[in-house]
């Protein structure tokens, strides 16, 4: 059995610590209020016995409460006291900034902590310690400067999540729909270079894995692009290829006819295209960005997002085709064994034209399911759906793809009227951990309510910390964002703040343990039809909450279930020490 000491690293763990502690806080009282040593042992092995059954590594804090808890059981409070006293006067001798363990931690990888905070992050390479390092500085000014306090101590409660602490520090923010259409066709500049239209696909998916990289090192959190942003670039290749092959044909003297020359064109057109498809792949898992990791990047493909082009939808499937084609192959590891890498992602799109036997391009949805049983990607959007519930203030369904976080951005009209939903973005996400609301309402429905809404006022609270934390935030922050196409194209020097209103971009409150939440209320799941009103009835009031602030601020606050990561350890482990281990709701190390 492990412990996790308090810079974050693992030990076994020691019950003879625990003897040698309660003995020391023993001697110093009057004989009369001592323990026994026997008393002492069945007290070390009480709290070892509760360890063991938490099912997961228990910090040195939770540990220490366990034995403040038991001695007090037994009736010795001076005893009790002593051992108080004691963990004061260590706690004053650790006066000096605990970050500094936790870094040295970082960078003797012993923190364990970090380790399974993001499978994407190696913590053992130097770019990502130097990553985690800042992220360490950054979350300690945050909580001990920049969020109010009630915030902090309900953050730290498992209470709510306030999610990327790491980067708040920072006027960043997490998930983008990067406008690749607009920052390939009117040009983009990265790293001071100017980097105009590109003249082949290959062309285009170079600079795009460039783009990927920039994005990925300016914000902290996923990002899509759209293969059909890349698809008008074949048909300038065509046309290019085709002045070749008619060149190569009139030095040798050849007239090849039509048919055969074109077969020659799109013979070489779909080796470039491989190509171009080859250099996304490759360059998102290879490439490293300035917090080391590869991009978290989502691949979206949609065909009738070519809209009534028929030329350019062809290319689009051409497009699709290969890249599903080579994600079923997956890439080499270093003994040169085919395996599946973690990005891009991808999202492929059902539509009328690809879900039946003898339509134009079930092809593609047949290739789609033969990838996904092998790589687990794509994941799947329907357009049908799509249409009925992502209807703008036109009254028009719209089929987009979401973020790179799985957030959906919600309907948008521009200036002019027309939807837009490429170049915009979310602000953060603040979690709130429904299956603690239901605990601490002990089973009380008028209680339960009025919890819920102090818990959401409290998410409010701190979503506008995230909100007014990029209020002010100069495009030169970030230019390839804010200056350069991917999310606007401001002036040097001109703040964000309006792409923070009216809808341009949102942000989000995000739920965990609906499951528990309505098994402790109901007795039931979530899914049972005798506990599905309850369930309706608390996702209708976040979603009603999130209506509100979104009329009492002008910005779009959206609702999402929590991608939860280590999240939802961190928060069955709140649950845990706030509540004990309640059968089927408590006794997991996962919510």
């Amino acid at each position: 059995m492990k412990i996790i000491k308090r810079n974050g690293s693992e030990a076994v763990f020691d019950i003879t610590k625990i003897i040698s502690a309660i003995t020391k806080a023993n001697k110093v009282v009057p004989e009369a209020q001592r323990l026994t040593k026997q008393q002492i042992i069945e007290i070390s092995d009480h709290v070892q016995e509760v360890c063991y059954n938490r099912g997961h590594a228990m910090n040195v804090e939770e540990i220490q409460d366990l034995v403040e808890d038991a001695i007090m059981a037994t009736g010795a409070y001076e005893v009790a006291r002593r051992y108080i006293t004691y963990r004061y006067v260590q706690s004053l001798k650790r006066t000096h900034n605990t970050t500094d363990d936790k870094i040295l931690s970082l960078i003797e990888c012993n923190n364990e902590e970090v380790k399974q905070e993001n499978s994407n992050k190696n913590p053992t390479v130097n770019s990502v310690q130097r990553d985690y390092m800042a992220g360490e500085v950054s979350k300690d000014l945050t909580m001990r400067m920049l969020l109010p306090p009630e915030v902090v101590k309900a953050h730290e409660e498992g209470i709510i999540h306030f999610h990327d602490a790491d980067y708040y520090a920072q006027h960043m923010h997490n998930c983008d729909l990067v406008n690749l259409d607009d920052m390939l066709q009117n040009g983009t500049v990265i790293s001071g270079t100017l980097i105009e239209k590109p003249h082949s696909f290959s062309t285009a998916c170079n600079i795009a894995t460039q783009i990927i990289a920039q994005v990925a090192s300016s914000q902290y959190g996923g990002q899509s692009i759209s293969l059909t942003h890349l698809a008008p670039f074949v048909d300038i290749s065509r046309r290019k290829i085709r002045r070749d092959v008619e060149a190569e044909m009139q030095d040798l003297g050849i007239d090849p006819g039509e048919e055969k020359l074109s077969e020659i064109v799109e013979k070489r057109l779909r080796e470039e295209i491989k190509r171009g498809v080859q250099t996304i792949q490759y360059q998102v898992v290879t490439l490293m960005t300035t917090n080391g990791q590869a991009p978290f990047i989502t691949v979206f493909m949609y065909l009738n997002e070519a809209g009534d082009n028929q030329r350019l939808k062809s290319d689009l499937a051409i497009v699709i085709e290969e890249m599903l084609r080579q994600r079923y192959q997956g890439v080499k590891n270093e003994a040169g064994v085919w395996i599946t890498p973690a990005f891009p992602k991808l999202i492929y799109v059902l539509e009328n034209d690809n879900i039946y036997e003898g339509q134009p391009y079930y092809y593609l949805t047949k290739l789609a399911a033969k990838c996904i049983a092998k790589r687990m990607v794509p994941d799947y959007i329907s357009e049908k759906k799509m249409l009925e519930y992502k209807v703008d203030a036109n009254g028009e369904g719209h089929c987009f793809t979401c973020m790179g976080c799985r957030s959906f951005l919600t309907p948008y009209l521009d200036e002019n009227g027309k939807p837009k939903y490429y170049g915009r973005f979310n602000q953060g996400v603040v979690t709130i951990n429904l299956v603690d609301v239901a605990l601490s309402s002990g089973g009380d429905f008028d209680k339960f309510w009025q919890l819920f809404d102090e818990r959401l006022e409290l998410c409010h609270k701190a979503l506008m910390c995230r909100h007014n934390r990029l209020k002010g935030t100069l495009s030169d922050a970030a230019p390839i964002l804010w200056q350069y196409g991917a999310l606007a194209r401001l002036k040097k020097g001109e703040p964000i703040d309006k792409l923070l209103y009216g809808g341009y971009s949102t942000i989000s409150l995000g739920y965990a343990g609906l499951y528990e939440c309505c098994k402790y209320m109901t007795g039931k799941s979530h899914t049972d039809p005798a506990a599905k009103p309850f369930a309706l009835n608390v996702m209708q009031h976040m979603n009603d909450a999130c209506a509100k602030w979104k009329n009492q601020h002008n910005i779009d606050f959206s609702l999402y279930g929590t991608p939860l990561e280590s999240t939802t350890y961190k928060f069955a482990k709140c649950l845990q020490k706030r509540f004990g281990v309640v059968p089927g709701i408590t006794d997991r190390n996962y919510i």
